[in-house]
């Protein structure tokens, strides 16, 4: 065993915690299909979601992990959308409500019309609305750089490559049925059918709910019965039924060799069914994780039909990807607030993790996230500067533009440039949005109370005396000795006061580097203005 499986094999980060257990399962040898099967599930029947997006990114942090555990065993990925099912409400945040509105089931026998078998409500770019959102997913995955397979259930279904797993299903129809009915209630239970034919009513395909009068194993058909057409005799292979949800999964399982799926809390008890019902297959479900749901910032569950919470594109449009993905690593199993203000703290996390990752030695670093958003190879970069410190720059300076911010970080950090760092200029342009949007409209400057304003003048005439190109840290000492000698007990509250004052915020930046990176002369003069009151003048 080389040195790097052997620490591998003792690190105590949750991806590698994971992997051991799909050696355990394949006892560390290549399994006889020749590969292990990591899988993600999607329902596209809403716009993308930064919460589905999640699973993916977790799952290939446990594909990395495994590999450097088994290095010779194959892996793969398939992201597999379930646009064969029928829409069941139109989501809040699509367009064409009302046209939209006539593919919907009416909740007594029709589960609505395949998502993929709906026009697209955006455009005529796809070819239907499952199509679109298909495409979305794939979008998001390819600016990870994800090493992916994409399956579509309509596909699959369709192709025939679910139909020996169908008909197993088929024969084995009553074992399934004394796994699920226990579940239902009396009314549901009366007419539950696993299978749910797909037919065209009214001008267009319907997933139906209907019972079953007849199961015919032999044939590979089940005869149905409603009120529109009376009985009918319909194959379940070739697309022309699919299967209810906790079957569906466990078919698939069973079909396609899977190993490896996460899922949210809220699926432990579809989890558990399906299990049985891969196991009625003949199959070994997979190995899984349970992670905890996002919450928006009012703490309820984050909806892809409601929109509320962040969409991919809003966290990409205020900061980098790896900030994203730290956001997913980060203790899985608690529940988490996803909206804009999480959105600074990740980025300046993610930068500490990368500073870090370059002093640490080989065991430490498995433990680094940086190792996992990397795959084990984080970019080296001096970031003499936080995100959160180059918000306040830009909320000083009313910053509209790159070279303002750029112009204070060149005299801060002798040499510094976009050129020699890229990161840094990234993070820069970042900023400058994120501030506009945000930080500039909630901006609400107060009042120094008797106490913060004697404490503020002296702090003013303190920075005078001040030498330029002082260290921020022997910067940041002399503030907190102006703190204690104004006699704040708590020297937060000290901070505090700055930050609301001069900044018009509830929080801030280390002052030290802030004030290094702004200027003496110009922090001087911030500070004047403050005591004068202009900044409420002109709030």
């Amino acid at each position: 065993m080389t040195d790097e499986r052997a620490l591998a094999a003792a690190a105590r980060a949750w991806p590698f915690e994971e992997a051991r257990k799909i050696v355990a399962r394949i006892g560390g040898k290549t399994p006889p299909n020749g590969h292990v099967l990591f899988e993600t599930g999607y329902g596209p029947s809403g716009l993308p979601h930064i919460g589905t997006f999640a699973e993916v990114v977790r799952t290939t942090m446990v594909r990395h992990a495994f590999q450097r555990l088994c290095p010779d065993i194959p892996t793969r990925l398939v992201a597999f959308s379930d646009d064969l099912d029928g829409l069941r409400k139109v989501p809040d945040n699509v367009p064409n409500q009302e046209t939209m509105a006539r593919y919907v089931g009416d909740k007594v026998r029709s589960f609505g019309t395949p998502l993929t078998s709906i026009p697209d409500p955006f455009s005529s770019e796809y070819p239907s609305f499952g199509a679109h959102n298909n495409a979305r997913l794939r979008g998001f995955l390819d600016q990870f750089g994800f090493a992916y397979e994409f399956m579509s259930s309509t596909e699959a279904y369709r192709s025939g490559r679910f139909d020996a797993t169908l008909l197993a299903l088929l024969r084995r129809f009553d074992e399934v049925l004394a796994v699920i009915l226990p579940t239902l209630g009396p009314e549901r239970r009366a007419t539950y059918c696993p299978f749910l034919p797909i037919r065209e009513r009214d001008g267009r395909l319907q997933v139906l709910e209907i019972p079953a009068v007849e199961v015919k194993p032999a044939a590979g058909t089940i005869v149905f019965e409603d009120a529109v057409e009376g009985r009918f005799e319909q194959p379940v292979t070739g697309g022309r039924c699919k299967l209810q949800w906790k079957a569906d999964w466990a078919m698939r399982w069973a079909a396609l060799g899977v190993d490896y799926e996460m899922s949210g809390k809220d699926l432990i008890e579809s989890v558990r069914l399906s299990s049985q019902i891969c196991r009625i297959l003949g199959a070994r479900p997979p190995e899984g994780f349970t992670y905890e749901l996002f919450l928006d910032e009012k703490g309820e569950k984050i909806s892809k039909s409601k929109g509320n919470g962040l969409a991919v594109e809003d966290w990409l449009k205020y900061a980098p990807h790896e900030s994203l993905a730290l956001f997913m690593y980060q203790q899985p199993r608690r529940a988490k607030r996803l909206f804009f203000d999480s959105i600074p703290k990740a980025v300046d996390e993610y930068l500490g993790y990368l500073d870090a990752f370059a002093k640490e030695d080989a065991a430490q670093r498995l433990e680094n996230p940086a190792w996992h958003i990397h795959d084990g190879d984080p970019p080296r970069a001096e970031l003499p500067l936080t995100f959160g410190i180059l918000l306040n720059l830009a909320g000083v300076v009313n910053a509209e533009s790159k070279d303002v911010l750029w112009g204070f970080i060149a005299n801060y950090r002798a040499g510094a440039s976009p050129e020699k760092m890229p990161i840094l200029d990234r993070l820069v342009a970042y900023a400058l949005v994120y501030y506009r949007d945000f930080v500039k409209p909630a901006k609400q400057y107060r009042a120094p109370t008797d106490q913060e304003r004697e404490a503020l003048a002296d702090l003013e005439k303190m920075l005078a005396g001040i030498a330029p190109g002082t260290a921020a840290e022997d910067i940041q000492n002399q503030v907190y000795e102006v703190g204690k000698r104004h006699g704040f007990a708590n020297l937060r509250d000290w901070f505090k006061a700055q930050y609301e004052v001069l900044l018009g915020q509830s929080q801030g930046p280390r002052m030290g580097t802030f004030i290094a990176l702004y200027g003496i002369d110009q922090t001087r003069a911030l500070i004047r203005r403050a005591l004068a009151g202009e900044n409420l003048a002109a709030a």
